[in-house]
């Protein structure tokens, strides 16, 4: 069982970003690797959360297509290059996190010559397609 001080510094810990090692050695930190204030997140009372791992070979291009609410993408190895309608193409690199926007329509794709390997986040309504055809 916790003592009071244990729940205290762990719950101050949580706040701020850290939360208590299994080891006694010190402090897990947690490292925030994106942050982004997005609009058009499902407003139904039930959302499904969903993470899905994509890879796309050299060469290979996405449908034209629009999702329903944001998604995130990280990227984890390779570079992903992502074409919005009426903004500039973002090349996505290994390490880096984009979140495209909801009702934009684009397409992806992989100009390198290794494989793109990305994590997609995003929250939707239950049984909603991942994207739909532009």
């Amino acid at each position: 069982m916790h003592e009071k001080s244990d729940v205290a510094t762990m719950t101050a810990a949580l706040t701020v970003g850290v939360a208590r090692s299994a080891q006694d050695s010190g402090m897990a930190k947690l490292m925030p690797l994106h942050r982004e204030v997005m609009q058009g997140m499902p407003t139904v009372q039930n959302q499904e959360i969903r993470v899905l791992f994509a890879t796309l070979s050299p060469g290979d291009v996405t449908p034209y297509h629009s999702h329903r609410h944001p998604v995130t993408v990280y990227m984890l190895e390779g570079t992903f290059t992502l074409e919005l309608d009426d903004r500039k193409p973002v090349d996505i690199e290994a390490g880096q996190v984009f979140v495209e926007p909801s009702d934009v329509k684009m397409t992806g794709r992989n100009k390198g010559h290794v494989p793109a390997r990305m994590a997609l986040f995003y929250v939707c309504e239950p049984d909603e397609p991942f994207a739909d055809p532009a």
